[in-house]
């Protein structure tokens, strides 16, 4: 089978990676492409996945639109060579608009409800469309559930377990790691998290008893430059499960950090079905807006955690199904 694969997102290195190792131990073919966004690139040469670069694409409705239309050209051009059988992606419209034109089936996967506009362009076009069971809309005759989250198609532990992480790089002295968003996807559009005097108290509450790592999309704050991250993006989940807590307004992170056992703190007005889901199991807290942060933060490091209680956490999260099975099952590899 020959099987093309776009990457919008950082995370969906992570949500594909695993799978493309079993195609290509199973002598199938795999052709990548990738959006140049955050550390996507860096990811896909640090887990050595040739890729093609596709652009940077463009955060306004208007761009979006014209970048579409570029980028479906661009990948049409590049798939005519290598025939791909089918195409799967993680809501993407290239992908699906490809395999349209071309009259073969895109898989899609999806758990982002509010994502509205990318579903109305990848969905008419998609052969099917796998969800976690949670994810609270009905997308049709298309839709298949599965009972897992995205994420554990890379932080499931009989995934996990398996990864080789540089110990070296985590810090000896506790830390906590923060993650502040740069709101200019169209699901951002009117949305917040922490406000700059809450970001603030955090940095002000923690920065003596416990070292702060601090990630950002977009232009890093100047005023936190002192605690900004520097290891290798393949390091990430490494990071976050030695964390003492995260705190943060991606929704993609604090998911992490909740299926890596680490107390995990999401600040951001958006909702979603993966997100409540994860919280009503008691593995992370939730906020819509900065009241009650603070507080939430002061009591879990008052409490303090222990292996035992990660170890509870970690067995919850085994009793899911691993998606790279899912992934095998749609593509009968």
């Amino acid at each position: 089978m020959k099987l093309f694969i776009d990457i919008g997102h950082p995370a969906h290195v992570h949500y594909f990676r695993h799978f493309i190792s079993k195609l290509n131990a199973k002598g199938h073919e795999v052709m990548v492409s990738a959006r140049d966004k955050d550390v996507t690139l860096q990811l896909l040469k640090e887990y050595n996945i040739p890729f093609i670069n596709r652009g940077k694409g463009k955060d306004n409705l208007i761009g979006k639109i014209l970048y579409m239309l570029k980028a479906d050209w661009f990948l049409l051009k590049k798939t005519r060579k290598f025939a791909p059988d089918a195409y799967l992606s993680f809501a993407s419209p290239y992908a699906a608009q490809i395999a349209w034109l071309r009259r073969k089936p895109h898989i899609a996967f999806d758990d982002t409800e509010h994502a509205k506009i990318a579903r109305k362009f990848y969905l008419p076009f998609s052969k099917y469309v796998y969800t976690p069971a949670c994810f609270e809309l009905d997308l049709g005759k298309k839709q298949k559930r599965f009972n897992s989250f995205m994420e554990l198609a890379y932080l499931h532990p009989n995934v996990i377990k398996n990864e080789k992480f540089d110990q070296s790089i985590i810090p000896e002295k506790p830390y906590i790691f923060i993650r502040f968003v740069a709101w200019t996807a169209n699901h951002d559009v009117g949305q917040s998290g922490m406000s700059n005097d809450v970001k603030k108290e955090i940095v002000e509450l923690l920065k003596d008893k416990y070292k702060l790592l601090i990630s950002a999309e977009g232009e890093f704050p100047e005023e936190y430059s002192q605690f900004k991250v520097n290891f290798p993006p393949s390091e990430i989940h490494n990071v976050l499960k030695n964390a003492a807590l995260f705190v943060g307004e991606g929704a993609t992170m604090a998911v992490e950090s909740a299926f890596l056992g680490t107390p995990s703190i999401y600040v951001n007005s958006l909702n979603a079905g993966t997100l409540k889901e994860v919280e009503k199991l008691g593995l992370m807290k939730s906020f819509r807006n900065s009241d009650g942060v603070v507080d939430c933060i002061r009591e879990i490091i008052e409490k303090g955690d222990n292996e035992n209680e990660r170890e509870k956490r970690l067995e919850l999260i085994s009793s899911f199904e691993d998606p790279n099975d899912v992934l095998s099952s749609a593509f009968h590899v």
